[in-house]
């Protein structure tokens, strides 16, 4: 298997388990404030992540790796997590999910960007094209429009989109694990003191669905899909494997409705798939 296939294999792997990532913060804050929720998600992987690091004696990232890492942590490990966070408060995961029709298009901007790529003029055409038809499905009737809770989805995409393509870039120099756990590293002696500071006074209101998703984003979301993630954008192109992440949709919807019971209408599934079928087809125009 050459280098590309190996990286569209750990870019599915990667999309599969960060598939279930808004489901399991839906469920997660249910009962956990978002703040204490994404300051604990990021504090319990930190943990893992520095048992990694030392375990395998990874070698420190040099000075001049730091800002990039500095961008990761804001992108995946601060900033997404708390925006979808705050908009889960106030929408199911299934509407939430179809704003990831979008994080194609925006990982492709920052890997040109940040990553150095070059996409042929029918690829930005394309995903674009993909793009639109999410946006449109978002404001004309598919989901009801959510003011507040639509601008934080679509934050969420622009600083996730940015630290996908920081990480795969650094990825080709430290490793994918390694990235996001010196990320995680560096982001612990903020998030471990928040965390301790909005940590509620009892936990029994705290139900497992709660408990289950707090462990699912720690574990998997934070930690383990970027592993697969990051290697598999640097060993496949950031703007060509980041096209995997139209599936994401169609993987989170299908577990918003079988865990959470959510709905999930004819109108979302088709304007998901018009979605997938436009911007996937950029991928041969992404190198």
């Amino acid at each position: 298997m050459d280098e590309s296939a190996r990286g569209w294999v750990n870019g599915f792997v990667g999309v599969v388990i960060f598939a279930g990532s808004l489901p399991a913060t839906r469920a997660a804050v249910a009962d956990f404030d978002p703040l204490f929720l994404t300051a604990t998600r990021a504090s319990l992987a930190a943990l893992l992540g520095a048992l990694l690091l030392a375990g395998l004696r990874a070698r420190r990232p040099d000075r001049a790796d730091l800002p990039a890492l500095a961008l990761v942590a804001f992108g995946v490990v601060l900033g997404f997590p708390l925006l979808t966070a705050l908009a889960l408060q106030q929408v199911p995961s299934a509407h939430a999910i179809v704003f990831l029709g979008l994080l194609p298009l925006c990982t492709a901007v920052f890997g040109v960007l940040r990553g150095g790529e070059r996409p042929r003029p029918a690829f930005w055409l394309l995903a674009l094209l993909g793009s639109v038809f999410v946006v449109t499905y978002a404001v004309r009737g598919g989901i009801d429009v959510s003011p507040r809770s639509d601008s934080l989805m679509l934050a969420a995409i622009v600083v996730c989109g940015l630290g996908y393509a920081e990480g795969a870039r650094l990825t080709r120099k430290l490793g994918g694990w390694q990235v996001i756990s010196w990320a995680l590293l560096l982001s612990a002696p903020v998030m471990l003191p928040l965390a301790l500071w909005t940590m509620p006074a009892s936990f029994t209101h705290v139900h497992a669905p709660a408990w289950l998703g707090l462990a699912y984003v720690s574990i998997f979301s934070m930690l383990l899909g970027f592993v697969f993630w990051y290697r598999g954008l640097a060993q496949g192109g950031i703007a060509a494997v980041g096209q995997l992440q139209l599936l994401q949709p169609f993987l989170g919807l299908a577990l918003a409705a079988w865990l959470l019971h959510e709905p999930v209408t004819w109108t979302m599934l088709l304007s998901t798939l018009g979605a997938v079928v436009c911007v996937s087809g950029a991928k041969r125009f992404a190198g």
